[in-house]
Formats: structure tokens, C-alpha cells, sequence
């Protein structure tokens, strides 16, 4: 099953910003999506819910550093992302 991934207009803002301050993680950050789309789940993805102010939201890892926050629409198959940065930018 693939998933759908769904770029709100404010995370495509976070991204292009994200991407041009580290152009050097484009390839991982690529990488990442493209195995989100086939399975959230996948161990490298590092996926787990978050508590306290982002409560209902997941994150994954494009690297040891940098993460994507995502809301799962588990019920439609639809993964919303909401951000992307450094560990500490995102939470």
C-alpha cells in the first residue's frame, strides 16, 4: 500500500527554507519522503508519537539531526507533513 502525501503550502514555505539553508541533506531529505510514502512504518524512519504542545502529531528522521513532523490520516491512507528542521526547530 502507498501512502498520500500531502504538502500544505506552509510546509512547502518550511521546506524550500529548510532545503536552501542545508542543501546538502536534499538527497536524504528525498530519500525520506519517498520511503514515507511506502511505508511510515520503516525502522530507518525512526517514526514515534509526540507528546505535550504537538500531542497528535508523529516525527520521523531524515538524519540523526534533522526531522519531519507529520500528522497521519490513517483512516483516508494520507500523511499530512506539517514541518521540517532541526530537532530543536521542529519541537
Amino acid at each position: 500500500m502507498t501512502w498520500q502525501l500531502l504538502f500544505t503550502e506552509q510546509y512547502n514555505k518550511r521546506a524550500a527554507k529548510f532545503l536552501k539553508r542545508h542543501p546538502d541533506v536534499q538527497a536524504q531529505y528525498a530519500k525520506t519522503l519517498e520511503l514515507l510514502a511506502l511505508n511510515p512504518h520503516h525502522p530507518s524512519l525512526r517514526l514515534h508519537g509526540l507528546s505535550g504542545r504537538l500531542e497528535g502529531l508523529q516525527s520521523i528522521s531524515i538524519n540523526l539531526k534533522y526531522r519531519v513532523t507529520i500528522e497521519m490520516i490513517i483512516t483516508d491512507t494520507e500523511i499530512v507533513l506539517i514541518n521540517v528542521g532541526d530537532h530543536d526547530a521542529v519541537y
